[in-house]
């Protein structure tokens, strides 16, 4: 048992470091995720300007108004009476009256109609926003799979994986990355619904509901996860053999299935791995801000910053920055780690090693396995 352990933590550290030669070898897609965040600041931008023009499309009401309707000669003034705004009283006998704006009308088929549309908008919103996470994914193992099946490395890597991935996946996966967000969509949209009317029932609700409401939110947490981990997979296998998000979806599944300790072993150093990493950005960057806006670090007072009646605002700020940061270019590497790993798995299930079908492994994963490519052909650099 602890072989068979050990051979899967050292098959899951080679894949590691293949994953690093892979990132090493297309550096441009430590720089995608800024695409992905311009794309979700897009789609945020767009909603929230739709959103704000839904909200100010409805029937404006004026009413009059007067600072004081306590004079005598006020009294008889139809105060917060509907009024013209183009036809300003002039001449009234209540000092200050003026046509005012009160607000949009909250009733009938026109402000219906636009709770409707917000309530689309809200739907859209988190449709496109997993969209476009979905996108960088897909994308992401476009570029990873060309490296791994490239049977020279680095030779045969493509000359703009990256590029090339990004619009193989705009021109052929489109419906399949907006089915796999619909479907996560679904999930998230029932996640806050049930927060909203647990928020709402939450005074009126007894131990036995709150229980059944927490279970209900438990599951669906659940389900999220789930459905997040099979789209992950389900992306990779359309980049790589190009099918529909379904057919994508069960065959990943079917093979991590297939090698479910594989997976696990994987999942747990990698996790590790990318925990160390954030916690040494964040901290290094934490100290060294430290160390910068208290003055220690011995620059010289040219160099400097002056000294600061509250430093530790700048210091979270830049830790925050150091986080989003390190979060976006790990998950990079997370992406690289689990597309190499299905590419693997694929590897070993269609190919034996034979002229025909040689392994396209490193030859550290060879020697792990105990396996060899009987002779390799020349120029061989397809997907199998």
């Amino acid at each position: 048992m602890l072989i068979f352990l050990r051979q899967r933590i050292r098959i899951a550290i080679a894949l590691l470091k293949e994953a690093s030669k892979a990132v090493g070898q297309m550096m441009s897609t430590m720089f995608y995720p800024l695409v992905t965040f311009v794309l979700l600041l897009i789609c945020i931008a767009y909603w929230a300007m739709t959103a704000l023009y839904l909200a100010t499309s409805g029937q404006p009401q004026y009413v009059f108004w007067a600072p004081n309707t306590s004079f005598p000669s006020c009294e008889a003034v139809p105060v917060n009476a509907s009024c013209d705004p183009m036809a300003q009283p002039t001449n009234s006998s209540c000092p200050g009256l003026m046509c005012v704006f009160q607000g949009y009308l909250s009733t009938g088929l026109v402000q219906r109609s636009l709770f409707n549309l917000q309530i689309y908008g809200v739907l859209g919103l988190f449709w496109t926003l997993n969209w476009v996470l979905a996108l960088g994914q897909c994308v992401l193992a476009g570029a990873f799979a060309s490296f791994y099946w490239a049977f020279h490395k680095p030779r045969d890597i493509p000359t703009f994986p990256l590029g090339a991935a990004f619009l193989r996946t705009l021109r052929y996966h489109t419906g399949s990355l907006a089915f796999g967000a619909l479907i996560l969509m679904l999930v998230q949209i029932a996640r806050v619904i049930l927060e909203y009317i647990d928020h709402k029932l939450r005074v009126a609700q007894n131990p036995v509901a709150r229980c059944i409401m927490c279970c209900f939110k438990c599951c669906l947490w659940c389900l999220e996860k789930f459905i997040k981990f099979l789209n992950r997979n389900a992306y990779i296998m359309i980049a790589i053999y190009g099918k529909n998000f379904c057919v994508s979806a069960r065959d990943a599944f079917m093979l991590l299935m297939r090698n479910v300790v594989r997976v696990v072993v994987l999942d747990k150093v990698t996790d590790l791995l990318l925990l160390f990493g954030k916690l040494l950005v964040v901290g290094g960057v934490g100290v060294l801000s430290f160390f910068l806006f208290t003055g220690r670090l011995g620059l010289g007072q040219d160099l400097e910053s002056r000294p600061l009646n509250y430093y530790w605002l700048p210091i979270m700020i830049a830790v925050l920055g150091a986080h989003v940061v390190a979060s976006g270019f790990f998950s990079v590497f997370g992406m690289c780690v689990d597309t190499l790993f299905l590419c693997f798995l694929e590897d070993l299930e269609r190919n034996d090693g034979s002229a025909a079908r040689p392994y396209f492994m490193s030859k550290a994963l060879l020697q792990i396995l105990g396996k060899k490519n009987a002779a390799p052909p020349a120029g061989k650099g397809k997907k199998p």
